[in-house]
């Protein structure tokens, strides 16, 4: 994030919560926790942080963040920091209430700390709605490779972050302990690197980092000591490495490999229907915009309707309640059971009340969904989300292509937000048909 100062408005509600708002006008409202941000949730990266809540845009440049202050005491520890005094200023004759401060123009400062949590913040949001697609050629990013750098960067923005316990993002002990198994390979992978390159740089930041946040944390085992040692002395460079081999992931499938669920009978209709990213675990579907597909069939006075769904290839093959959610000319919705099979999430069932014999030309809807995470489909009038899907596709082959080349001389900086992750790099490197 470039040096410079960015006009930022401060202004309490009724309820006592200060919003620094540091983005454009905001559009139509959705709420998000304790956040509140314009457009659908996976268009925005959220960090939850003490006292407050982050919110950036990640279509576009993400800049400054906007806050939801919910405790002014706890975040004055951080807003110096992150807006620079002037708002720290503001926030606080707000929670004052001083007379004439409730609703303030002031001028930020783009910290180090704004850039470092930007980064964070976007990181978060890779983890969850990064469109891994197949069909669309778009790679997964290596969970355990990702989550090391989350830790490190987790552990950079310790200032952000109190011991209230309240914060699910303040999580580098967890994030170390469940994505260990990457550090040999991220050692390897910097050992490999000349160290007059800038990957070897971004390399040993993120090394060295998670070998401080783990002493903070007390933390230790092989890989951890492995990780210490290595740093104390790196000695001459290994042999290169192959990224693809070091962060090996799942095989591709074919995409037709499903099993027909039901033969004969005579097809009534058939459609796309939605993929909504946000009723749905990552990692559940595929998330090209027409991964989930429907027909509609007359098997004598049966009328059944079949729901295929593209799998992500991490996804779970038992114990998962997935469901297609159909709803047949404007009626009640009604849930079909989905089972993984290869690479199709795959179901059936009778339509018969909801779709007459004499209806020739039925208005199907059918979205997929996971019952007990499911947010609901939204409220009437407002976008599918396709727009926004689609720009966050072109989001993730943009940055991929930034990955796969060699950085300019007037590249940004590895620690800005703009910088391709490890993750991202490594996602460039595989062998598979994506």
């Amino acid at each position: 994030m470039a040096p410079g100062h960015v006009d930022v408005r401060v202004a309490r509600g009724a309820d006592g919560t200060i919003r620094i708002d540091a983005g454009p006008g905001l559009r139509r409202v959705e709420a998000y926790g304790d956040a509140v941000a314009a457009g659908p949730a996976f268009t925005r990266a959220v960090l939850d942080v003490a006292g407050a809540v982050l919110t950036w845009p990640v279509l576009g440049d993400p800049g400054m963040p906007s806050a939801e202050v919910h405790d002014a005491g706890r975040a004055q520890q951080w807003v110096w920091a992150l807006y620079g005094e002037r708002v720290a200023a503001a926030v606080h004759d707000c929670a004052a209430g001083q007379a004439g401060h409730a609703d303030a123009r002031v001028t930020a400062e783009v910290t180090a700390l704004a850039g470092a949590a930007a980064r964070l913040g976007l990181g978060h949001w890779a983890a969850r709605w990064w469109p891994t697609s197949y069909a669309d050629g778009i790679p997964a990013l290596e969970p355990d490779l990702l989550g090391l750098e989350l830790a490190a960067l987790t552990h950079r923005c310790q200032q952000l972050f109190d011991d209230e316990g309240d914060q699910p993002d303040d999580c580098v002990d967890q994030l170390i302990e469940e994505h260990r198994a990457a550090l040999d390979p991220l050692i390897q992978w910097w050992r490999a690197t000349p160290q007059s390159a800038d990957a070897a740089r971004q390399l040993e930041g993120v090394l060295r980092l998670i070998d401080d946040a783990a002493d903070s944390a007390g933390l230790d085992g092989p890989a951890l000591r492995h990780l210490h040692s290595s740093l104390e002395g790196r000695g001459p460079g290994a042999a290169p490495v192959d990224l693809g081999a070091l962060f090996a992931r799942r095989a591709g499938y074919a995409l037709a490999a499903g099993e027909q669920l039901v033969t004969g009978g005579r097809v009534i209709a058939r459609g796309s229907g939605v993929n909504d990213w946000r009723r749905y675990p990552p990692g559940f579907v595929d998330a090209t915009e027409n991964a989930v597909s429907w027909t509609a069939r007359a098997l004598g006075t049966l009328r059944r309707i079949e729901v295929e769904a593209l799998a992500d290839p991490a996804a779970p093959t038992t114990g998962i309640p997935l469901v297609a959610e159909v709803q047949v000319n404007g009626g009640g919705p009604h849930r079909v059971p989905l089972t993984r099979r290869d690479d199709l999430w795959t179901g059936h069932s009778d339509l018969s009340s909801d779709l007459p014999a004499g209806v020739s030309a039925p208005r199907i809807e059918v979205g997929v969904l996971l019952p007990g995470f499911d947010p609901g489909p939204g409220t009437p009038g407002e976008s599918d989300g396709r727009a926004e899907r689609d720009a966050v596709r072109a989001l993730a082959r943009r940055r991929l292509a930034v990955a796969a080349r060699p950085p300019a001389y007037d590249a940004s900086p590895h620690g800005s937000c703009s910088a391709p992750f490890l993750a991202e790099t490594a996602a460039t490197a595989t062998d598979e048909d994506y």
